[in-house]
């Protein structure tokens, strides 16, 4: 498996598209049935199949990465070759992002000297959707890229 099984509930919300997938097979809901049952092996194959091809079209499509904790947020564009990054330290360590009274200040404090921010970017070591994998992996969240790109903006004038 080159990532990792969806959980039931992302089974199930993405029940349509399994069956579509197993329809592909020529696998029809007797089959499957009989499959589970009789060779619980072979159904785990096509769960991780069908888990693999979901994460390679949310991974593919996927350009923007939030990761919150206490005193920083880590916001990633994820381009082609490269991903770029904005780290924000807050250096008050009461401080906390997570909450919505840190985002607050955070608003409030940005260009002072209680804020760190750190630009970077890094060509992908490994292949680009196993580098956004490892990241959602370390607490990542796919995401718009509204607070990327109001922080870069801000940033760049």
């Amino acid at each position: 498996m080159k990532y990792k099984r969806l959980t039931k509930e992302q089974f199930e919300a993405l029940h349509q598209e399994f069956s579509n997938f197993l329809a592909t097979q020529s696998i029809d809901k007797a089959e499957w049935d009989s499959i589970k049952a009789d060779k619980p092996e072979v159904a785990e194959q096509e769960l991780d199949v069908f888990s693999d091809l979901i994460w390679e079209g949310v991974l593919t499509s996927a350009q923007y990465l939030e990761h919150f904790s206490k005193n920083h947020i880590f916001l990633f564009h994820c381009q082609e070759k490269l991903i770029q990054s904005i780290v924000l330290k807050a250096v008050e360590s009461e401080v906390n992002f997570m909450e919505k009274e840190g985002l607050q200040w955070l608003s409030d404090n940005l260009f002072t000297d209680t804020v760190e921010i750190h630009l970077g970017k890094k060509e992908y070591e490994a292949e680009r959707n196993a580098a956004i994998f490892d990241l959602i992996k370390q607490g990542a969240i796919l995401s718009d890229g509204q607070l990327y790109l109001q922080i870069n903006g801000i940033i760049q004038s």
